[in-house]
């Protein structure tokens, strides 16, 4: 029988990202003796803010939907106000286009599933006919279920349902790479379903746009901290997990910098990458390891422009069509007037340019849709060459679940078997599951 975790023998989670950070709270909650391990300095992993030069800002930008239910939990948990955190607006969706209508749609404040067949019929830029269509689209939704072993590409999905090119690239291609951060000839219909069902074929509220109004730090990694420490957690930062301690089939403990760590549990709460070449060095986990080998990453490239304060945007995210930029939002409201984030996600050739021509890009692209803009005074480049795994087509089927062949060893992270791609609601659903999964051992007294 596996002993209960005490301060020798505490619930080991390596990773103080989103997935470790509420795989943390969920046990403290339940008085389990944890030891949060981050090899960073700071908590938050690759959702966290960042100081550059006299600049504060996010390490990625991140828009969050109200079908965030793990998440919002979390934050109620950690005494966060939802309605304090976040700028709240029904969906709203607007994409412009230098030579043409764009698009703009916006639902109603209509109780579901009404406001997104009005939102779909009303949307500007579409014709009578293509809005026909992606209506059709949208009403399926709640019945349309890919199994992962029947999944194609989104883009093979929209033109198997018929819909126009013009739909596609300026509604479902844009909400694809939004969502996914994979481009539709490649991303999972599977996985893009499932999204698209959560957030609007549920309440009316699921759809919302929720904004955050502070860093993501501020967001959760702190409050979280605090949380944790009146708890009687504190998290060690600095301290990178370098080897597992397994014998007989469990978990010991783990290795930190060489020094061994007693643990009852361990929940690898790592990027996929630095859990698999954890478990690759264990006959029972190679199999697990050469799982999460076929992944893939995704990039994320966020480029930060500081125009004169008086510099907005009309809405506070806004969409840019046939250009290199993709997302634009206004930093005003996390109280930096005129900070521009401009969000290119998913893999292309943005990847091949320097840093001067992809900014020259990028301003003149802002330029030419606000020609009233002055110029930028200063800009700020950060690019994550693996924000997160590639939801390509079939992916479901790599996704491990949280417990592993080796007793009282389990993953958390956006990347395993949640249903959604690699999101900050994804990684929060697994870090609580994971920590549910230890406390369940813990109740019957097992490891398993």
């Amino acid at each position: 029988m596996r002993e209960r975790p005490t301060a020798q023998h505490p619930v080991v989670i390596a990773g103080a990202g989103w997935a470790g950070l509420s795989a943390a709270v969920e046990l403290a909650a339940h008085g389990v003796p944890v030891s949060l391990l981050e090899s960073a300095r700071q908590p938050g992993g690759r959702a966290r803010s960042v100081f550059a030069h006299d600049l504060r800002v996010d390490n990625g930008q991140h828009l969050l939907v109200g079908a965030c239910q793990s998440l919002l939990s979390l934050l109620e948990r950690i005494q966060v106000d939802p309605r304090k955190a976040f700028l709240r607006l029904p969906l709203t969706l607007r994409l412009v286009e230098p030579d043409g209508p764009g698009l703009h749609l916006r639902a109603p404040r209509w109780p579901s599933p009404l406001h997104l067949p009005v939102a779909l019929a009303t949307a500007h830029g579409l014709t009578p006919g293509e809005r026909i269509r992606a209506l059709r689209f949208g009403r399926k939704l709640s019945t349309l279920d890919i199994h992962r072993t029947d999944d194609i590409s989104v883009l093979a999905l929209l033109h198997s349902e018929a819909q126009p090119a013009a739909v596609i690239r300026k509604l479902w291609g844009p909400l694809c790479i939004a969502a996914l951060n994979t481009l539709p000839e490649a991303a999972s219909a599977r996985i893009f379903v499932r999204v698209l069902r959560e957030t609007f074929s549920g309440p009316r509220k699921h759809s919302d746009l929720l904004i955050p109004g502070r860093g993501l730090s501020e967001l959760l990694p702190v409050p979280c901290v605090d949380y944790l420490h009146h708890h009687g957690t504190h998290l060690e930062t600095g301290q990178r997990v370098t080897g597992l301690s397994v014998q007989d089939g469990r978990i010991q403990g783990v290795s930190v910098h060489g020094r061994d760590r007693a643990a009852s549990h361990v929940i690898l709460a790592t990027p996929h990458v630095i859990s698999r070449r954890l478990m690759s060095r264990h006959a029972a986990l190679q199999g697990l390891a050469a799982q999460l080998a076929g992944l893939g990453n995704e990039p994320v490239t966020t480029l930060y422009l500081q125009f004169a304060p008086k510099t907005r945007l009309p809405i506070p995210v806004l969409g840019l069509l046939n250009g290199l930029s993709g997302w634009v939002f206004d930093r005003a409201l996390c109280g930096q007037p005129g900070l521009m984030a401009v969000v290119i996600s998913a893999r292309g050739h943005h990847e091949r340019l320097t840093e001067e021509t992809l900014t020259a890009q990028v301003a003149a692209e802002l330029a030419a849709q606000f020609p009233g803009w002055p110029p930028h005074r200063r800009s700020l480049l950060i690019r994550e060459k693996r924000a997160t795994f590639c939801s390509r087509v079939g992916v479901d089927l790599l996704r491990p679940v949280n417990r592993t062949p080796v007793d009282g060893l389990w993953l958390a992270g956006d990347y395993t078997a949640t249903g959604l791609p690699a999101t900050l609601e994804s990684a929060v659903r697994s870090g609580v599951a994971a920590a549910q999964a230890v406390l369940d051992c813990l109740r019957r007294g097992d490891g398993h």
